[in-house]
Protein backbone atom coordinates (compact mmCIF):
# COMPACT_ATOMS: atom_id res chain seq x y z
CA UNK A 1 0.00 0.00 0.00
CA UNK A 2 1.62 3.00 -1.14
CA UNK A 3 -0.12 6.05 0.74
CA UNK A 4 2.33 8.98 0.97
CA UNK A 5 0.28 10.79 2.93
CA UNK A 6 -0.15 8.34 5.54
CA UNK A 7 3.76 8.16 5.36
CA UNK A 8 4.77 11.95 5.67
CA UNK A 9 1.96 11.83 8.70
CA UNK A 10 3.51 8.73 10.49
CA UNK A 11 6.93 10.01 10.22
CA UNK A 12 5.91 13.88 11.17
CA UNK A 13 4.20 12.14 14.29
CA UNK A 14 7.17 10.16 15.10
CA UNK A 15 9.88 13.56 14.67
CA UNK A 16 7.40 14.93 17.14
CA UNK A 17 7.08 12.21 19.42
CA UNK A 18 11.29 12.05 19.69
CA UNK A 19 11.52 15.97 20.35
CA UNK A 20 8.92 16.02 22.61
CA UNK A 21 10.82 13.30 24.84
CA UNK A 22 14.24 14.36 24.28
CA UNK A 23 13.87 18.27 23.99
CA UNK A 24 14.88 20.48 26.61
CA UNK A 25 14.36 24.21 25.26
CA UNK A 26 10.78 25.33 25.73
CA UNK A 27 11.03 27.19 22.17
CA UNK A 28 11.47 23.41 20.72
CA UNK A 29 8.80 22.10 22.66
CA UNK A 30 6.46 24.06 21.48
CA UNK A 31 7.62 23.29 17.72
CA UNK A 32 7.48 19.99 17.99
CA UNK A 33 4.35 20.10 19.62
CA UNK A 34 2.76 21.72 16.47
CA UNK A 35 4.73 19.34 14.27
CA UNK A 36 2.48 16.60 15.95
CA UNK A 37 -0.74 18.79 15.88
CA UNK A 38 -0.12 18.91 12.05
CA UNK A 39 0.29 15.03 11.97
CA UNK A 40 -3.15 14.70 13.72
CA UNK A 41 -4.94 17.20 11.02
CA UNK A 42 -3.38 15.52 8.33
CA UNK A 43 -4.46 11.94 9.53
CA UNK A 44 -7.89 13.72 10.28
CA UNK A 45 -7.91 15.01 6.62
CA UNK A 46 -7.75 11.65 4.80
CA UNK A 47 -9.80 9.64 7.49
CA UNK A 48 -13.35 9.77 8.99
CA UNK A 49 -11.74 9.45 12.64
CA UNK A 50 -12.40 12.12 14.82
CA UNK A 51 -9.28 14.14 16.50
CA UNK A 52 -10.05 12.89 19.74
CA UNK A 53 -9.38 9.21 18.61
CA UNK A 54 -6.54 10.14 16.39
CA UNK A 55 -4.85 11.69 19.52
CA UNK A 56 -5.28 8.68 21.78
CA UNK A 57 -4.33 6.79 19.16
CA UNK A 58 -1.80 8.09 17.28
CA UNK A 59 -0.20 11.21 19.29
CA UNK A 60 -0.23 10.58 22.81
CA UNK A 61 2.33 8.34 23.59
CA UNK A 62 6.19 9.27 24.63
CA UNK A 63 9.70 7.85 24.02
CA UNK A 64 10.83 6.74 21.09
CA UNK A 65 8.14 5.67 18.92
CA UNK A 66 8.62 2.06 17.70
CA UNK A 67 6.07 -0.33 16.24
CA UNK A 68 3.02 -2.07 17.65
CA UNK A 69 2.91 -5.73 17.45
CA UNK A 70 0.08 -7.51 16.96
CA UNK A 71 -0.15 -11.35 16.37
CA UNK A 72 -2.39 -13.76 14.95
CA UNK A 73 -2.97 -17.16 15.41
CA UNK A 74 -3.69 -20.06 12.55
CA UNK A 75 -4.96 -22.99 14.47
CA UNK A 76 -6.22 -25.89 12.44
CA UNK A 77 -8.82 -28.56 12.17
CA UNK A 78 -9.85 -31.04 9.85
CA UNK A 79 -8.26 -28.48 7.20
CA UNK A 80 -10.68 -25.86 8.34
CA UNK A 81 -8.86 -22.60 10.03
CA UNK A 82 -9.92 -20.83 13.05
CA UNK A 83 -11.59 -17.75 13.32
CA UNK A 84 -13.49 -15.35 14.91
CA UNK A 85 -16.24 -13.17 14.77
CA UNK A 86 -15.52 -9.65 15.81
CA UNK A 87 -17.24 -7.55 17.93
CA UNK A 88 -16.32 -4.75 16.70
CA UNK A 89 -17.36 -4.77 13.01
CA UNK A 90 -19.13 -7.99 13.16
CA UNK A 91 -16.69 -9.42 10.39
CA UNK A 92 -14.05 -12.17 11.17
CA UNK A 93 -10.29 -12.86 11.81
CA UNK A 94 -7.92 -15.31 12.97
CA UNK A 95 -7.75 -14.82 16.46
CA UNK A 96 -5.45 -12.72 18.14
CA UNK A 97 -4.50 -8.65 18.78
CA UNK A 98 -1.88 -6.35 20.75
CA UNK A 99 1.27 -7.81 22.19
CA UNK A 100 1.35 -7.31 25.90
CA UNK A 101 4.29 -5.81 27.32
CA UNK A 102 6.55 -8.61 29.50
CA UNK A 103 4.80 -11.28 27.59
CA UNK A 104 6.52 -13.58 24.44
CA UNK A 105 5.05 -14.35 21.05
CA UNK A 106 4.25 -17.94 22.18
CA UNK A 107 2.58 -16.54 25.34
CA UNK A 108 0.91 -13.59 23.53
CA UNK A 109 -0.73 -15.67 20.73
CA UNK A 110 -1.72 -18.50 23.15
CA UNK A 111 -3.55 -16.08 25.55
CA UNK A 112 -5.32 -14.53 22.55
CA UNK A 113 -6.52 -18.12 21.16
CA UNK A 114 -8.37 -18.79 25.20
CA UNK A 115 -9.30 -15.68 25.51
CA UNK A 116 -11.62 -15.03 21.98
CA UNK A 117 -11.90 -18.50 20.58
CA UNK A 118 -11.89 -20.81 23.36
CA UNK A 119 -9.41 -22.44 22.17
CA UNK A 120 -6.07 -23.98 23.90
CA UNK A 121 -3.20 -24.32 22.06
CA UNK A 122 0.44 -24.91 21.30
CA UNK A 123 2.27 -22.42 19.20
CA UNK A 124 4.56 -24.39 16.05
CA UNK A 125 5.96 -21.89 13.92
CA UNK A 126 6.04 -18.22 12.62
CA UNK A 127 4.44 -17.75 9.09
CA UNK A 128 4.89 -14.35 8.41
CA UNK A 129 5.64 -10.92 10.06
CA UNK A 130 4.23 -8.54 7.31
CA UNK A 131 4.32 -4.48 7.67
CA UNK A 132 0.69 -3.68 8.04
CA UNK A 133 0.48 -1.24 5.95
CA UNK A 134 2.71 -2.71 3.24
CA UNK A 135 0.15 -5.87 2.99
CA UNK A 136 -3.25 -4.83 4.17
CA UNK A 137 -5.45 -2.66 2.29
CA UNK A 138 -6.43 -0.50 5.82
CA UNK A 139 -5.11 2.66 6.90
CA UNK A 140 -3.34 2.15 10.17
CA UNK A 141 -1.78 5.26 11.69
CA UNK A 142 0.89 3.26 13.13
CA UNK A 143 3.47 1.79 11.94
CA UNK A 144 2.25 -2.42 13.28
CA UNK A 145 3.94 -5.69 12.77
CA UNK A 146 1.70 -8.57 11.85
CA UNK A 147 2.96 -11.58 13.33
CA UNK A 148 1.29 -14.80 11.86
CA UNK A 149 2.21 -18.02 14.45
CA UNK A 150 1.25 -21.54 13.32
CA UNK A 151 -0.63 -23.67 16.08
CA UNK A 152 -1.26 -26.99 17.21
CA UNK A 153 -5.08 -27.46 18.44
CA UNK A 154 -5.43 -29.01 21.74
CA UNK A 155 -8.96 -28.48 23.33
CA UNK A 156 -11.96 -26.10 21.63
CA UNK A 157 -15.31 -24.93 23.60
CA UNK A 158 -16.00 -21.50 22.50
CA UNK A 159 -16.91 -19.07 25.45
CA UNK A 160 -18.45 -15.80 25.68
CA UNK A 161 -16.21 -13.03 26.43
CA UNK A 162 -16.10 -9.24 25.73
CA UNK A 163 -13.92 -9.29 21.84
CA UNK A 164 -15.61 -11.79 19.67
CA UNK A 165 -19.30 -12.50 19.23
CA UNK A 166 -18.51 -16.26 18.26
CA UNK A 167 -15.67 -18.63 16.95
CA UNK A 168 -15.91 -21.34 14.17
CA UNK A 169 -13.70 -23.52 11.18
CA UNK A 170 -13.72 -22.46 7.59
CA UNK A 171 -12.18 -23.93 4.86
CA UNK A 172 -10.77 -21.99 2.25
CA UNK A 173 -13.11 -21.92 -0.67
CA UNK A 174 -15.80 -21.63 2.40
CA UNK A 175 -14.54 -18.47 4.39
CA UNK A 176 -16.54 -15.37 6.09
CA UNK A 177 -16.69 -11.51 5.45
CA UNK A 178 -12.89 -10.78 6.42
CA UNK A 179 -12.37 -8.23 9.06
CA UNK A 180 -9.96 -6.63 6.80
CA UNK A 181 -8.41 -4.11 9.79
CA UNK A 182 -7.16 -7.37 11.10
CA UNK A 183 -6.20 -9.53 8.37
CA UNK A 184 -6.65 -9.82 4.42
CA UNK A 185 -7.65 -12.91 2.56
CA UNK A 186 -3.83 -13.20 1.26
CA UNK A 187 -2.79 -13.51 4.99
CA UNK A 188 -5.69 -16.74 5.01
CA UNK A 189 -4.51 -18.23 2.34
CA UNK A 190 -0.52 -18.31 3.09
CA UNK A 191 -1.89 -20.04 6.41
CA UNK A 192 -3.52 -22.64 4.63
CA UNK A 193 -0.52 -23.31 2.11
CA UNK A 194 1.84 -23.24 5.34
CA UNK A 195 0.00 -25.82 7.01
CA UNK A 196 0.60 -28.16 3.46
CA UNK A 197 4.54 -28.26 4.01
CA UNK A 198 5.92 -29.66 6.66
CA UNK A 199 8.74 -27.09 6.13
CA UNK A 200 7.72 -23.85 5.50
CA UNK A 201 9.71 -20.59 5.50
CA UNK A 202 8.46 -17.54 7.25
CA UNK A 203 7.59 -14.54 4.86
CA UNK A 204 8.54 -11.47 5.77
CA UNK A 205 8.18 -7.68 5.22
Amino acid sequence: MNTKWLEWATRLQSIAQSGLTFGENQYDLDRYQQIRDLSVEIMHEYTDVKHEKIINLFASETGYQTPKVDIRAAVFKDDKILMVKEKIDGKWSLPGGWADVNTSVSESVVRECQEEAGAEVKPKRVIAIHHANKQNNFVYPHTIYKIIVECDLLKYCFEENSETLGSGFFSSDNLPELSVERNNLYQINLCFEAKKQKLFEPVFD
